[in-house]
């Protein structure tokens, strides 16, 4: 059983600080519902590294909303719940489709700037997408250029306050309703932040596999904090894989953004063959899922570590003005996008999963919210569809500050019980653990299962549960502790989905199953798994 708090602490002993709303993490939805919450309210915003470290400034792609005339919010949803595999919100996909088009409003009123031609959006098309609706900046640097803005805001308005380098440890909860955090400044010094509203904003969990487009900092600690605190926790069996990152010596798993097949690269094995057609009519622009295993097929029948993707066919002009982030990254590594093949394969990339919300992002847990890539908030069902993780923030985000303004001020004051004393630091190194954790997820629980990988992964993880008898007091122990945590939630989930379906594909049971799985499992710390009904 993995305990209510990591810690054992007396709050009484401790500095407590107060404020309206407390936001955790920094990415997109950390930044865009700061910011809006600060119009009215005093916001602090906690990060445990900085405003520039999030997964948003990894996306390129862009952000997917219904801009141009020949596309509508109907064609935007169907293509989302296509993608979804039959488990979104209907409801949820609705709130997007129609309020994505005010949030990119708001981004370029925070200072955004996205590509222009003639006047007018630069709109791109990407896999899945039936229009081109993908807004984007500087060719491939969204993301950055999102954060760029957002985070120059925050850093001036007086109504936000910024704890860089700080550690949420846990939420303080009572009677089902939340109270604000436990959070460890740099020096080790614990302080109690109490807060009207809590916002989860910390992203998602790719450090769960041993490749990950996702930064060092990904390691699920949302989705942990809010299982302990008696959130639920949907749909974490799937993962989705990005099908093309780049797989070369010396070079971390960098992301190759779809956006390059949506231009019109292709992808070749080892032997220079296109392969796409034997698994997809859409070729190179299937859903992520389909070229993801299609890439791992021909990796594994070819016995080679990689395949191509090749967008050599396309002007020099193109892939320069289009890519010139992708195109810088790969040229430092010796390799020319314009004459030479990218070599590529499949990296942990999203989360569809994560904190169960309800449309204003409210969690199980009165006064805890949860936006972005930690909140499951049934618009991607069992497969994202590209460049909707942006627009979901912003919409969710903007949903959020709306729900905030009606919450009555918070009363009373929680107790904080320790469960056992601790008394043992942990033994073994945590970058060992880690290691064996992320190889274990990426053998057992990666892009192909079965039920007997995922025991045999989950026997192997369940082995370390000995983590939370011990007395923590590093970062770096906390976050193991939380990939822990989401490690056994995915192979438990996955164990218990015997389909194939999105991010989540069972070797032994190969085939969609509505009849008996149109439905989400459901987590609540000390109960068993629930299953919703779609």
């Amino acid at each position: 059983m993995i305990p209510r708090y990591l810690v054992d602490i007396d709050l009484d002993s401790i500095p407590h600080v107060h404020t309206d709303v407390i936001v955790i993490g920094a990415g997109i939805a950390g930044l865009f519902t700061a910011l809006r919450a600060s119009e009215t309210k005093k916001v602090l915003m906690i990060t445990k590294k900085s405003l520039l470290d999030s997964n948003t400034r990894y996306a390129q792609g862009g952000i997917a909303a219904v801009i141009s005339d020949e596309d509508s919010p109907e064609y935007h949803k169907e293509d989302t719940l296509i993608a979804g595999a039959g488990l979104c919100s209907p409801e949820a996909v609705d709130v997007l489709v129609h309020e994505g088009p005010n949030g990119v409003q708001d981004l370029i009123r925070m200072g955004t700037q996205f590509d222009l031609e003639n006047g007018e959006f630069a709109l791109t098309k990407e896999g899945a997408h039936s229009q081109r609706r993908i807004l984007h900046a500087h060719g491939d640097a969204t993301g950055a250029e999102i954060v760029r803005a957002l985070s120059e805001r925050t850093k001036l308005d007086p109504n936000i306050e910024i704890w860089d380098d700080h550690f949420v440890i846990d939420l303080i909860t009572q009677d089902g309703e939340c109270f604000g955090a436990l959070v460890q400044k740099p020096d080790g010094q614990r302080v109690y932040v109490r807060g009207n509203a809590t916002i989860l904003c910390s992203g998602g969990a790719g450090q769960l596999f041993r490749y990950t487009t996702n930064p060092d900092i990904a390691t699920g600690d949302g989705i942990a904090i809010a299982y302990r605190a008696g959130a639920h926790i949907q749909d974490v069996e799937f993962i989705q894989f990005h099908p093309t990152a780049l797989c070369y010596p010396g070079a971390p798993r960098f992301l190759i953004s779809e956006a390059v097949r949506g231009e019109g690269a292709y992808l070749r094995n080892i032997k220079g063959e296109r392969f796409m057609e034997r698994y997809h009519p859409q070729l190179e622009l299937a859903p992520r899922d389909v070229v993801a295993r299609a890439i791992v097929d021909e990796i594994e029948n070819n016995k080679s570590t990689f395949v191509y993707l090749d967008i050599t066919h396309e002007t020099e002009e193109l892939i320069k003005h289009r890519f010139p982030t992708i195109y810088e990254y790969c040229l430092n590594y010796g390799l020319d996008m314009t004459t030479d093949w990218i070599p590529v394969a499949p990296a942990a990339h999203y989360m569809m999963g994560g904190v169960k919300t309800d449309l204003h992002g409210e969690t199980a847990v009165r006064r805890l919210f949860a936006c972005g890539e930690v909140s499951s908030t049934g618009v991607h069902g069992a497969n994202r569809l590209a460049s909707n993780s942006l627009s979901e923030a912003i919409v969710f985000g903007r949903r959020i500050i709306e729900r905030i303004q009606e919450l009555p001020p918070l009363t009373g004051n929680p107790t904080l019980r320790a469960e056992s004393p601790r008394t043992e630091s942990p033994k073994q190194a945590v970058v060992e653990k880690k290691l064996k954790l992320q190889k274990t997820m990426l053998r057992y629980a990666g892009l192909k299962r079965t039920a007997k990988g995922l025991q045999k992964g989950y026997d192997e993880l369940a082995r370390q549960l000995s983590i939370y008898e011990t007395q923590m007091t590093k970062r770096e122990d906390y976050e193991f502790a939380n990939l822990l945590n989401c490690a056994l939630l995915t192979t438990t989930a996955a164990l218990q989905r015997e389909e194939s379906r999105g991010g989540h594909y069972r070797e032994d049971f190969p085939g969609r199953d509505d009849l008996h799985w149109k439905k989400h499992i459901v987590f609540k710390r000390g109960e068993d798994r629930v299953e919703e009904w779609i």
